[in-house]
This record gives C-alpha cells, sequence and structure tokens, in this order.
C-alpha cells in the first residue's frame, strides 16, 4: 500500500466505524399479564407490561359470540423489566404500566388484553416498520348482589392454562421445560399461554348465539370466591379442566350435595390435584414425583398430596365427583392411541331424557365428523350385562351412574408406568353418563365435546340443549 495513503484510509475509518455502533438496532418486544387472574365490575385492573418500547397502545376485548371491544388507550408509558431466574415459580413483579378501574356495564366473560408497540427501525439504516404484538387475559365475574344473576355459571379452566405455561422456562410439565425438566410450582404473574381457545371459545360461542346466559368465573373462584355458586343452578366445565384444588373440589361437591347440578363437557377434568399459594397467584403440583412433595408421609396430610386425584394414597378420585376418570380413560386420537379411532361416541341407552329429540338408536354413533372423542378422556371400570355397561363402582363411580355412551380410550406407557397400582395393557373408554346425588351430575367424558358445537353438529347441539335447558331451570 501506499505510504501516503495510509492516513487518509485511517480517517475514513474512523467516520464509518461510529456510524456502525450507532445503527445497532434493539429488538422490539412488549409481553404482559393481569394482575389478577378475575375480577368484578368496580375492582382495578392492573396490567403489568415490558417493552423496549417508550410507549405501547393496549385494547380490551370481551371474547364471547363475537369479540367487542370495549376499552382502548394508546401512548401508555413502557419501560422494560428484567426476568428473575424464578419467574416461572414466584412470578415477574414487574410493576403496573396501568391502572383501569372496571366500569360497571362490562359484561361477565373472558377478555383478551392486546398489547402493541412499532417503531421505523433505524435512523441511519435498516430503516423498515417493524411491530410486536402480544396478549393477556383476565376473567370478569359478575357484580357482587346482582339482582337476577345467571342460572348458568362457567368456570374456565385458568388451572389449566397456567400448568402449561412455560413463560419464563417451566411449566408442570417436562417435554417443554427448559433442559427438559419439570417444575411443580406456576405462577399466574407471568405473561400467560391461554387455553381458551382450543375449547371454551367454541362452547362460549354456540351458548350465547342459542341465548343462553352465563355468567364467568376462573377456576381458583370456586376456592377463593365461592359466592360465585349463590343462586345458580347449574355450574358447567368445559374443555380441558385438568387442575383442582381440594377447596375448589369441596365447594362444588356440597354445591351437589345442596341440590345444585353440574355438567361437565370436558375431559381428563379434575386429574391432579393442586394447593393454591400465595394468595392464590400460583400453584403447586408435583404429580408423578408425589414423593418428593413436603406433605408425602406427613401424619394426617396424605389427603392434600399434589399428584392424581386418583391416586391410592390420597383416596379421593375423581370419579366421585364427575362419575368417571382419567386412570379409566386415556387418549383417543392422541398421544398414539387409537389413531384410527372414529372420534365416536356409541350410544347404550337412547331412551334416555337426554337424547330426546336425536332419533338415536342403540348403537348408533354420536360426533365422529367433529370427533367429540378426542384427545384425552375419561371413563370408568364397567361390565357387560345382556349387551349393555354398567359401573363395577370399584373405581368410585356412583352405583347409580349410567353410562349412556363410550369410545375406546387407552393410556400412553410413558405416563402410567410410574403409578404403583397401574395394571399393564389396560384398557379405558371415554363415557357419557348421569348420576344424581342431590343434584344431577353430567359428564360427556372427553375434552372435545365443545368441538360439535364449534362445527355445528346438529345431534351434538340437540343432546347440549337437552343438558343444559333441564339441568338450569327452577326447580
Amino acid at each position: 500500500m501506499n505510504p501516503t495513503l495510509r492516513p487518509l484510509l485511517s480517517a475514513c475509518c474512523a467516520l464509518v466505524l461510529p456510524l456502525h455502533a450507532e445503527e445497532a438496532v434493539e429488538p422490539l418486544f412488549i409481553e404482559g399479564y393481569a394482575g389478577q387472574v378475575s375480577y368484578v365490575p368496580g375492582d382495578a385492573l392492573n396490567l403489568h407490561a415490558s417493552t423496549s418500547a417508550p410507549a405501547f397502545s393496549a385494547e380490551i376485548v370481551r371474547v364471547g359470540a363475537e369479540r367487542v371491544s370495549v376499552w382502548k388507550q394508546d401512548g401508555i408509558a413502557g419501560a422494560a423489566h428484567g426476568i428473575p431466574e424464578d419467574a416461572s415459580a414466584n412470578g415477574c413483579g414487574w410493576p403496573a404500566a396501568l391502572t383501569l378501574p372496571i366500569p360497571a356495564e362490562w359484561r361477565s366473560g373472558y377478555y383478551e388484553v392486546a398489547l402493541r408497540i412499532s417503531d421505523n427501525g433505524g435512523k441511519y439504516v435498516r430503516r423498515n416498520g417493524r411491530s410486536a404484538f402480544a396478549t393477556c387475559y383476565f376473567v370478569l365475574r359478575e357484580a357482587a348482589g346482582i339482582a337476577e344473576p345467571a342460572a348458568v355459571l362457567l368456570p374456565l379452566s385458568t388451572n389449566t392454562y397456567n400448568a402449561y405455561n412455560n413463560w419464563g422456562g417451566f411449566s408442570l410439565y417436562a417435554y417443554h421445560g427448559r433442559g427438559g425438566n419439570q417444575g411443580h410450582r406456576v405462577s399466574f404473574l407471568r405473561p400467560p399461554a391461554s387455553q381458551f381457545g382450543n375449547w371454551e371459545q367454541g362452547f362460549v360461542a354456540w351458548a350465547e348465539r342459542e341465548g343462553i346466559r352465563l355468567a364467568y368465573a376462573a377456576n381458583g373462584d370456586l376456592e377463593f370466591h365461592p359466592e360465585v355458586l349463590e343462586r345458580r343452578r347449574l355450574v358447567l366445565s368445559v374443555g380441558h379442566d385438568e387442575y383442582w384444588s381440594a377447596p375448589m373440589r369441596d365447594t362444588l361437591e356440597a354445591f351437589i350435595g345442596g341440590g345444585g347440578n353440574v355438567a361437565f363437557f370436558s375431559g381428563n377434568t379434575c386429574c391432579w390435584q393442586v394447593r393454591s399459594e400465595d394468595g392464590g397467584s400460583a400453584l403447586t403440583c408435583w404429580k408423578q414425583n408425589y414423593h418428593s412433595d413436603p406433605v408425602y408421609g406427613a401424619r394426617g396430610s396424605q389427603a392434600t398430596l399434589s399428584s392424581l386425584w386418583s391416586h391410592h394414597l390420597v383416596e379421593r378420585p375423581e370419579n366421585t365427583l364427575t362419575g368417571v376418570g382419567f386412570l379409566w380413560g386415556g387418549y383417543h386420537l392422541s398421544h398414539g392411541q387409537y389413531m384410527d379411532g372414529s372420534g365416536a361416541f356409541t350410544v347404550h341407552r337412547p331412551e334416555h331424557w337426554i337424547f330426546e329429540g336425536t332419533g338415536l338408536r342403540r348403537g348408533d354413533a354420536v360426533g365422529a365428523l367433529h370427533t367429540v372423542v378426542g384427545y384425552e378422556c375419561d371413563g370408568c371400570a364397567m361390565e357387560w350385562r345382556d349387551g349393555l355397561p354398567f359401573p363395577t363402582g370399584g373405581d368410585g363411580t356412583p352405583e347409580d351412574f349410567a353410562i349412556l355412551g363410550s369410545a375406546p380410550a387407552r393410556w400412553h406407557p410413558d405416563d402410567c408406568q410410574w403409578y404403583d397400582p397401574w395394571e399393564n395393557g389396560r384398557e379405558g373408554h371415554a363415557v357419557l353418563g348421569v348420576y344424581e346425588r342431590g343434584g344431577m351430575v353430567v359428564t360427556t367424558g372427553s375434552t372435545d365435546w365443545a368441538h360439535g358445537l364449534r362445527g355445528g353438529d346438529a345431534v351434538v347441539e340437540r343432546i347440549t340443549r337437552n343438558i343444559i335447558g333441564r339441568l338450569s331451570r327452577p326447580k
């Protein structure tokens, strides 16, 4: 190189390098969560957010038969906040970016909060429109003391949403946990991963179009706000309602004993016992690692062991609540089990009032087109007499439980071999049935019943109308 060019080249480099450093474009992000899982009108909604932008917009939409925007604001001051190493278990601890009094006119329901930011990229180069979008949710209960409360209450499966949420690294599952590890405590105070759209939204949209008035709650409200059951005639469970605490279950069983009715349009229901902690802001469940649960082996505390409700140490199978249980069910069209299954129930007792107006006969199939039997299913130990199934009662299923329909289901070996009393090769069923104990309890024994409503299956719709119509009538 010509020595006389070196000073000129150095000067050019001195000009170029600082420009490159200045043009390092930071990532664009926004995330957030509500300060509580559920509220009532008049409460102050706290929205916690972390963002790379100096300001963001938020919109709140009630999701039902229609999406109705109820509030929107731009220019909300934003800031980035750190993520604690234990955020999955103990929450993020971010300050509230917004506090909003909830108006009295907002209807009970599921509310989605949309968070948005945008910019134009770099100052000198990489000039392009960028945007980031995130959602969180909250549930709005009916106002206390309302003159005419809805006869039907739908507690959404918010405990299950949280159990599967791996934000921060861990959920109650190992398959998507950091390093393949499974957590045993999960916090609600972190950006959520809702499952509302998988099952409940289809049911809610159908019910609201049908003119069925619903009041909404979160799972935990059965524990911390049992007054949500006051003056109700029917409680619903829809979709994937997997994680229940003992106080939740106590509350609902007392409701049934007092004459209240329940319809479980769900499967894998009340499968795992959890313990609520920190006022309901977190859940603990040790699951198959029950021997690591601090209450394991402690005198008088096995009833709260955070493992299967059907665990032989807990001795409170979900069958005594729902009529069916996951130990006698399993998978259908999922987890490699019955992948060639029809997705339909076979009808056993077509004369039952549930089937009124359907024209069904014994042996007919229900729900194949939209696979209402699918994913996870609950059943009971059965014996056959004169071509009809009857519960044996040995698994906790009430003796008067009427098996109205069934479909084959089976656990995956990886899921069941940890359980001491498991019988290798056990075959199970999804079971549609009903029993009475003070109030009446109906179960569809499948997470996917709502698929038939979402798809417009006329027979599934009629059965659902029959159940809700009969069980929500004044006595």
